[in-house]
Order: C-alpha cells, then sequence, then structure tokens
C-alpha cells in the first residue's frame, strides 16, 4: 500500500516517504514562488495556485504569504478570502465552503504524532525497519464561515456552515452550523441569529442598508 493511501485510511504513514516528500517539496516551491509575486499579479497568481491546490472555485483570493503542505489534499470552494500568512498542513483533506472568509494567521492542520516520546522518534513497520510515523484526519469547513485572526483548526475537526469563530480560538472539537465560538479550547458562545443582524446596530450601519433574503432592503 501507497503511504498516500495510508493517509486516506486513517493509519500510521512515513512522512519521509520519497514519493511524499517530492510531492511536498514540489508544492513548497511553488508556495515560495507565490510568496515572490505582487498583489496585482492575478493571473499569474492564479496559474500558481491551481498548481498547488487540489481544488478551488471561482474569485479565491489569497493575500500571502501562504504554505501549504501538499496542497493537492486542499479543496476551497467560491468566493474565498484567506489574509496574511494562512497556513493549511493538508497531509489529510481539508475542505473549505464557499463564502468563507480567514482573518490573519490561520493556521489548519491535519497531521497527528503519538504522544509517547519514543513513539514519536522510531517504530516498526511491517517488514521490522525503524521509521518516523504518523497519522492524519481530514478537516471540513462548512459555507459562510468567519474566522477571527489566530485561529487554528486542529486534526479531525469539522465546522459547520455559517460560524464565527473567534481571534485566537484552538478549535480541537465539531462546531454546529450557525454558531459563534472562541477560547482555547474554542467551544460554543452561542447560536447566530436574526437579532445578530447590522440592522440593529444603526450607529455602525449609518446610510448602508441589509439585503434581506427576499431580496428586499431595509
Amino acid at each position: 500500500m501507497r503511504e498516500e493511501e495510508k493517509i486516506k485510511k486513517g493509519i500510521l504513514f512515513s512522512p519521509a516517504d520519497p514519493e511524499l516528500v517530492s510531492m511536498k517539496l514540489h508544492t513548497h516551491n511553488l508556495c515560495v514562488d507565490y510568496n515572490q509575486t505582487h498583489e496585482d499579479e492575478t493571473e499569474k497568481r492564479r496559474t500558481i495556485l491551481e498548481k498547488i491546490i487540489g481544488s478551488m472555485g471561482e474569485h479565491v483570493f489569497l493575500q500571502g504569504p501562504i504554505t501549504f503542505h501538499y496542497g493537492i489534499h486542499t479543496r476551497i470552494g467560491n468566493h474565498f478570502f484567506g489574509n496574511f500568512n494562512l497556513t493549511i498542513q493538508d497531509d489529510a483533506e481539508v475542505t473549505i465552503g464557499d463564502y468563507c472568509s480567514f482573518g490573519p494567521n490561520v493556521t489548519i492542520v491535519t497531521p497527528v504524532h503519538p504522544l509517547l516520546a519514543d513513539e514519536r522518534r522510531y517504530m516498526l513497520d511491517k517488514d521490522g525497519n525503524r521509521k518516523h510515523l504518523c497519522y492524519a484526519k481530514p478537516v471540513h469547513i462548512g459555507n459562510d464561515c468567519w474566522f477571527g485572526a489566530n485561529v487554528v483548526v486542529c486534526p479531525g475537526v469539522t465546522i459547520g456552515d455559517a460560524c464565527v469563530i473567534g481571534a485566537g480560538s484552538v478549535v480541537t472539537k465539531d462546531i454546529p452550523s450557525n454558531s459563534f465560538a472562541a477560547g482555547n479550547p474554542c467551544r460554543v458562545i452561542r447560536t447566530l441569529d436574526e437579532s445578530d443582524s447590522m440592522k440593529y446596530k444603526p450607529e455602525i450601519l449609518a446610510d448602508n442598508q441589509i439585503i434581506e433574503s427576499s431580496g428586499g432592503v431595509v
């Protein structure tokens, strides 16, 4: 079984496997290329991203600098905004839905290492060879999510649609849809509802208007 197949099965794999090392080096070099572009070099940036990311929709903007580990294990939907220093360590699959926005320094990680020091150093593979082994858990993020600055999403987490994750949060467990969640570890503070509308903050709304779901405005 190839090491990448082991990743997908959620079992121990060797990150030093030559095939995986080659994949990561290819992506790391492309990230360097992206990070050396100017913000207004939109076509050049899009071309590089298409070589890094497994799949992405329309209107994807990554401020940069960016760091992807594999890149091909990440899928990003439409209308995504990622602010400065986005890091996605996508050993396992990472999916991000439509209309998501991430603040600066957001990090998504999927690999997990053994807790015992001796096992982190070496274990034996099926042929008795001493190897550094780890495993990985996928991360799934729904549509319409907003992450504040310095959010860390840990392996195996699923975040539902229309969630707001407060700045500095470390998300270790699943977050249900329509939640405002924050903290370390991150926990649900409350459910978001109509009472959170900007129309109830006229001092901030000023002379702007809310677009109602029916198509009208208030």
